[in-house]
């Protein structure tokens, strides 16, 4: 089965496409190899699978074409103990640096848009 139709399959990328894209940019390696879009995927291989949501370690469990449920797809690859781990740390430390309070809320006033469109140069 090709790696492009797989990752679809498997939801880690919304199209077969940007599964490609992925592949081109070497965001996928396949036991150690970067894999291109038509790489053979087999049961039993170890995936490392970097994408917006994070970086995934899998071992493929199963080989399906058919894009089927969130449930189902998380049935045919199997994520590995520390993969979980690092993504939770990076998420916790997203979390905490996204708590950087801007100072404004709602529209910008009249008196506000003027100084930004001062700041701005305008």
């Amino acid at each position: 089965m090709r790696m492009d139709k797989w990752l679809w399959a498997a939801r880690f990328f919304k199209t077969r496409a940007l599964a490609a894209k992925a592949c081109d940019l070497n965001r996928i390696t396949s036991n150690g190899h970067v894999a291109k879009p038509a790489r053979e995927v087999r049961e039993g291989d170890s995936l490392t699978i970097k994408n917006e949501a994070g970086e995934f370690t899998v071992s493929v469990l199963q080989l399906s074409e058919l894009r089927g449920s969130s449930a189902v797809a998380q049935g045919i690859y199997a994520e590995t103990d520390a993969s979980r781990a690092a993504r939770a740390k990076a998420a916790e430390e997203r979390k905490a640096n996204a708590q950087v309070d801007t100072g404004w809320e709602g529209r910008p006033s009249k008196r506000d848009r003027r100084v930004i469109d001062r700041f701005r140069g305008r």
